[in-house]
């Protein structure tokens, strides 16, 4: 029954438009990224970047290189949305883009995150045999079907992201609209807007309407008598967070998901004016069946279990940050500190207060005030820079930090030397202080 529903061949219509939304909407997104000052502000002007931990060697091209590495992106996007070279550039996107996402996180958004995961299933994808340069210059490649299961990995990658999305907000700062009342306090001088989402009234409104639609939007696209309701409501959605929160490329990128929800015979004829030739009722099953099923089942698994590992952790994600990325936990918090690194020489114990300026930028600043690994990080290159000096020290901070505006508490143990305790992938880092409810 399985093999039935999931070999089924169906129009392809629906991947092919994708396809084309898809590549022009990351063409966009890179070639803006320079234009808007982003390269430069995250990756050409800082001394160095916040990596992912265990990727410190991963940083940016020095000189004009990263203009250079974005506009290859943005080239490579062109060439997914014409389909040619398909699987080529759309694999050499998915690596190049995981490249930036994994150099920086200063400014890791989850958008970032789910961009990289789609990126690598188009490049495995069949989006290029219809309407595309690849099937106008090899003819033998052209086909109007796929495997209903192609239609459904999307579908159920979204159902993930937004289900873990609405479950995440069910917790006291966003049922109280208090923490609506934070992040819409910070657009106040919006213009005609601003004001208007300064009422309390617009407050709870969006908190309801956020948890909602995040866990309702799937099953109401899918079912046929509500699909075209959650269309306008989806428009309204992701247009409201485009203006309101300036997420790029995502709100855009989430209403082309669209297409996976309707008729595919609907999207031929809207987009690709043209009959499907393919009999809905036939199935095929593949010699890589197994291959397929099994490579399925084990992404899968991590998309359901990774969002969740945060409970595996001592004390509450939203103070110790264990946890947080890579779980669709979105626009849950606001997180502020106030830091100092002290610097003792091991030998002479002369101490030296560290100048941040000296180092970061103003964004970077933010991140080292409280966010835990970012605080070690930081800890970790000053010790490398007195070593390279010949230089044995010891490294302590003096830092508290708040949540969504609640008053500051202390976050690092100021008695533990941070040069000389490594970092914990997979379990509590005890250097963090236990949250205030602790």
């Amino acid at each position: 029954m399985l093999d039935q529903f999931l070999f089924k061949k169906i129009d392809n219509a629906q991947l092919v438009v994708f396809r084309v939304f898809y590549g022009l909407l990351v063409s966009a997104e890179c070639y803006g990224a320079i234009a808007t000052g982003w390269v430069r502000r995250t990756l050409v002007e800082p001394q160095f970047t916040f990596s992912f931990i265990g990727f410190e060697w991963l940083q940016p091209l020095p000189g004009s290189g990263m203009y250079i590495y974005f506009a290859i992106m943005g080239t490579l996007g062109l060439m997914i949305a014409f389909g040619f070279k398909y699987r080529l550039s759309a694999l050499a996107f998915a690596v190049l883009w995981s490249g930036v996402y994994l150099m920086q996180k200063t400014s890791y958004n989850n958008h970032y995150y789910l961009l990289m995961l789609l990126a690598y299933i188009m490049a495995f994808l069949p989006a290029h045999r219809d309407a595309s340069l690849d099937a106008k210059l090899n003819p033998k490649l052209r086909s109007q079907s796929m495997h209903n299961w192609v239609r459904w990995i999307i579908i159920l990658q979204l159902f993930i992201v937004y289900t873990y999305a609405s479950i995440a907000k069910l917790y006291a700062d966003w049922l109280d609209f208090s923490m609506i009342d934070v992040l819409m306090y910070s657009k106040k001088d919006y213009y005609i807007i601003g004001e208007f989402l300064q009422l309390k009234w617009v407050h709870k409104i969006i908190a309801v309407f956020g948890i909602g639609f995040d866990l309702l939007i799937v099953p109401a696209l899918l079912w046929k008598p509500t699909r075209k309701f959650a269309f306008v409501l989806s428009i309204f959605f992701h247009l409201f967070n485009s203006i309101v929160f300036q997420i790029g490329i995502f709100p855009y990128l989430s209403l082309a998901f669209i297409v996976f929800f309707f008729e595919p015979q609907t999207i031929r004829n809207i987009f690709l004016r043209t009959k499907n030739t393919i009999p809905e009722t036939k199935v095929i099953i593949p010699k890589t069946k197994t291959i397929t099923l099994t490579v399925l089942g084990i992404y899968f698994l991590f998309q359901l279990v990774l969002p969740i590992r945060h409970h595996f952790f001592k004390d509450d994600v939203l103070w110790t940050e264990e946890g947080h990325r890579l779980s669709w936990r979105m626009m849950l918090r606001s997180r502020d500190g106030r830091i100092t690194y002290k610097v003792v020489n091991a030998q002479t114990k002369d101490t030296t207060k560290v100048n941040l300026n000296d180092y970061l930028t103003k964004k970077q600043k933010q991140r080292v005030s409280c966010y835990p690994d970012f605080i070690w990080q930081f800890a970790q290159r000053l010790k490398k820079e007195y070593t390279d000096k010949g230089e044995t020290i010891q490294i302590f901070v003096d830092n508290k930090v708040r949540i969504n505006q609640n008053p500051y508490q202390q976050f690092v143990d100021p008695n533990v030397d941070l040069a000389s305790v490594p970092w914990k992938h997979f379990a509590h880092n005890d250097w963090i202080l236990p949250s205030p409810k602790e």
